[in-house]
């Protein structure tokens, strides 16, 4: 019902729902950051940083109207002209993980309702406080009832945005399995979907880069977030005489700080569940048996005054090679396999 009334509202009435919305967002992005910190266990900077992404997307559609525009084309044939003309799609969904509490909805909902769609928003079961709160400031900032919608659970939830037939299409961020199991489910639905799943991001060290940048980077790209992100830079291939600075690596992670994501100091949070701790020790392990090397071993980190959190230290492999579990799966933690190469060329053929 929301969607019929939404997509006739004019482009210059949604896109002041969007300048409200960035103004409300950024009085209360410190609120937003505690909530998530308290709630997900990451840094307060990287919680910080979480909204302050989301932020820049709902300032992208501001600029909605522009974005609407169409396009025209006279005289493509004899008395013919095209114009192409940009229309919502109807009633759409998005599904969020954990890691990302306020960028990924932010990367959705904002979308798809300055264009004229009406959306239903899952957040992670894990992690709900952040897109609650957000639908508190979209509310605020004059969006009508309905427009966007949240449902909160597990796999009947998912499975009822896949088959539901009023959902036009299904924007999904997460695992590989799950996004495989949406993106054939929802697409067999003869919806429109985008699965953006799990990555193993590489970097390739050579000896003639700054040595003590690369080693900055590579520690915070590798360890920051606890690893959570899909982004993060999880394998390392040093390049010949580049393989000299890996003790000089583990010093670095060596003096990241782990601790609870609100005390100052922080470099490293906990994970976010006991599953997935031992998911990460467990193919952590997998890589010693198969004949990696545990060069920083994070696995029995202890943190004090709080005995029951999900903490792993930063780890770090090497030796690793690509047949091994450690190197093909996502281990989604504080963790970096190294392999070693003698030429770039080499490092190439092997990612």
């Amino acid at each position: 019902k929301a969607f019929k009334s939404w997509s006739n509202t004019s482009i210059l009435s949604r896109q002041q729902v969007m300048f409200k919305l960035q103004a409300l967002i950024k009085a209360n992005m410190g609120e937003l950051a505690k909530s998530i910190t308290k709630e997900q266990g990451k840094t307060l900077a990287d919680a910080e940083g979480d909204v302050l992404r989301g932020l820049q997307v709902v300032e992208h559609c501001c600029s909605i109207p522009s974005l609407q525009m169409g396009e025209t084309a006279a005289n493509v044939a004899r008395d013919m002209d095209t114009y192409s003309l940009v229309l919502p799609l109807g009633v759409t969904a998005g599904i969020a993980p954990f890691n990302f509490p306020a960028m990924i909805p932010l990367w959705m909902f904002p979308v798809a309702i300055t264009c004229g769609n009406t959306m239903l928003m899952k957040p992670s079961e894990r992690v709900p406080g952040a897109t609650m709160m957000l639908m508190e400031l979209l509310n605020e900032a004059g969006c009508p009832p309905g427009v966007v919608n949240v449902i909160h659970g597990q796999h009947d939830a998912v499975n009822f945005i896949c088959d539901a037939p009023e959902i036009k299409a299904v924007s999904f961020v997460g695992s590989d399995q799950a996004g495989k199991y949406i993106y054939e489910r929802a697409g067999k639905n003869g919806k429109r979907v985008q699965s953006n799943m799990g990555a193993k991001n590489h970097g390739v060290i050579m000896s003639d880069a700054n040595r003590e940048s690369t080693l900055n980077q590579l520690a915070g790209a590798a360890f920051g977030a606890a690893g959570q992100r899909c982004m993060a830079l999880s394998t390392a291939v040093f390049v010949g005489e580049a393989q000299k600075w890996i003790p000089d690596l583990v010093e670095r992670a060596k003096k990241l700080k782990v601790n609870a994501g609100h005390l100052p100091g922080t470099d490293v949070g906990p994970v976010i569940s006991a599953q997935a701790k031992q998911r990460i020790l467990d193919l952590v392990e997998s890589g010693v048996k198969q004949g990696a090397k545990l060069i920083l071993d994070g696995r029995n980190q202890k943190v004090e005054g709080f005995d029951k959190g999900y903490f792993v230290g930063p780890t770090i492999l090497t030796d690793v090679t690509p047949e091994m579990d450690c190197y093909k799966e996502e281990i989604f933690g504080p963790v970096l396999v190294i392999l070693k190469a003698d030429t770039l060329d080499e490092a190439i053929q092997m990612i």
